[in-house]
């Protein structure tokens, strides 16, 4: 019988390293700037009084 190593390519486990695609890491940064994004338009209306298009002067 013939010897032979048989190589998986595995993920980088460096938790620094660039994940590219839909990925749980890139999820959860997605997930969490929509929330600071929502947070952010919540409280321009609230503390302007104005809509958010209307902050912005787009309306």
């Amino acid at each position: 019988m013939s010897s032979f190593k048989k190589t998986t390519s595995t993920p980088s486990q460096d938790p620094n390293a660039l994940p590219l695609g839909f990925t749980p890491q890139s999820e959860n940064w997605n997930g969490r700037l929509a929330m600071i994004g929502f947070l952010s338009v919540v409280l321009i209306e609230a503390f302007t009084g104005q809509g958010f298009l209307h902050f912005w002067g787009i309306l």
